[in-house]
């Protein structure tokens, strides 16, 4: 006889009869004695010795516990349902319970809980509804707590925001009522433990073989590079790779809000930014990060995000003799991020004008990258575009150098069209072979469809 059934039959609680069953299991009866078990282990165990046990330990620790208490508490569990009722106490207790086994799916990008009972998850870039949940929103808040009091901070009415990061570096954004009107919302955006490979853009048709030849082209020769594009369309997994290219012998700075590029290089300094504390204080911005990596002897600066003031302090720096430098940036387009960026220098405490700023901009950046997640959920280069100065109305002009064009979809709703070059040459082309690199003419004038 199944947990559910047995229960049923020693309750005389007619709610049982009615709850939702899920593969073969009774959610609300197998919760109710989850609870209890839990309970008399949080009593009967010195959690806070037990935590740091090693994970083989812990189980055996927890296992040992909870056949005392099936005994002495005459509960009806079978052997399938005591391995289950065993790693759901342990994600309770060193993990984020109900969501652990998301969190150790390498397959899962993301990680959308929408109050207790709606957790949703990012495959492939397709948003898919999980069978998870929690018991109710208080369960919810306690995982949420778990995870902000590791590193320092708090959530609570008075603040009830929080952008944390999980031991294995993966985001974490929270957001509690009364801001949330349904319960507590909760995002983790996975840190991926196997890293993209060019080999894997390529296969995936992100981007073609001329492209990559261009822009490998264009880090090697210390071109400044922006990375524009959504959010998850792959602008830090972009930036990682590009910075393969610069060679073992530069000293490169990385500056990020929350610490995700992995280079090899042998001579990486890296910094991360620091949000305040409980009090208010301690707090260290970017802009404080770039301005004092500048004292550090930096060959390249790479930023994770240009979000803020720090922009400002960026552009000086490419313009300054530390050329090669990158970037990410949240945009649509490459306009729009060249808008962004004059946006962003508004917000320091530099007061320049409309001109200089657009002058400022168009001499630091070189290359705009511009990335795209598709509705198929397929991450594509859509446009390379080389800046190429300011007309006589102090318009920043752009010329495109490669190109996707989406032509339809098909019927399994997968997106196709054609990358192409636009037949205009890099006019960074002689730059580029001044540091030993021939950019073959074929490159610039290519066109392939892509069906799938």
């Amino acid at each position: 006889m199944k947990l559910s059934q047995r229960l049923r039959a020693s309750s005389s609680n007619r709610e049982y009869a009615e709850a939702e069953v899920h593969d073969g299991l009774d959610l609300q009866t197998y919760n109710t004695v989850k609870s209890k078990v839990h309970s008399r282990l949080v009593n009967e165990l010195d959690l806070a010795s037990i935590t740091d046990m090693p994970s083989e330990a812990l189980y055996a620790s927890v296992k040992e516990a909870l056949q005392v208490i099936a005994s002495a508490d005459n509960l009806p569990l079978n052997q399938r349902e005591r391995i289950m009722l065993v790693t759901d106490l342990m994600n309770e207790i060193i993990g984020l319970g109900p969501i652990q086994p998301l969190i150790q799916d390498d397959s899962v990008q993301d990680i959308l809980v929408n109050g207790f009972s709606g957790v949703y998850v990012e495959k492939d870039g397709m948003l898919y509804k999980t069978q998870v949940r929690f018991r109710d929103n208080e369960h919810l808040m306690q995982i949420v707590d778990k995870i902000v009091s590791k590193i320092g901070r708090r959530i609570d009415e008075s603040s009830p925001m929080v952008d944390a990061r999980l031991p294995d570096g993966s985001r974490v954004n929270v957001i509690i009522p009364p801001l949330s009107l349904d319960g507590p919302l909760l995002s983790i955006r996975k840190f991926s433990k196997k890293s993209l490979t060019l080999e894997n853009l390529l296969a995936g048709l992100t981007l073609t073989s001329e492209m990559l030849e261009f822009l490998s082209g264009a880090v090697k020769s210390k071109l400044n590079i922006l990375i524009s594009g959504g959010t998850g369309a792959g602008k830090t997994t972009l930036l990682n790779i590009f910075s393969g290219y610069i060679p073992d012998t530069e000293r490169i700075i990385t500056i990020e809000d929350s610490a995700e590029l992995k280079l090899l290089q042998p001579h990486v300094v890296r910094l991360e930014s620091r949000p305040p504390n409980i009090e208010g204080k301690g707090e260290v911005t970017l802009t404080d990060l770039v301005r004092n990596s500048l004292r550090m002897r930096p060959d390249r600066i790479i930023v994770g995000e240009a979000r803020g003031a720090e922009v400002m302090d960026m552009l000086q720096a490419m313009n300054t003799g530390h050329q090669g430098s990158m970037s990410t940036i949240h945009a649509n387009s490459p306009h729009d991020a060249l808008s962004r960026m004059e946006v962003m220098l508004s917000m320091g405490t530099s007061q320049f004008s409309e001109m200089a700023m657009k002058l400022l901009v168009a001499s630091a950046i070189n290359i705009i990258v511009q990335l795209a997640r598709l509705p198929d959920g397929k991450r594509r280069l859509i446009s390379v575009s080389e800046v190429t100065g300011v007309d006589p109305n102090y318009n920043i002009k752009l010329q495109d150098i490669f190109l996707f064009k989406q032509k339809g979809v098909d019927p399994e709703g997968r997106i196709y069209g054609t990358f192409i070059a636009t037949g205009t040459e890099s006019r960074f082309k002689d730059h580029i072979h001044s540091y030993g690199i021939d950019l073959s003419s074929e490159i610039f004038c290519f066109e392939k469809n892509i069906k799938s």
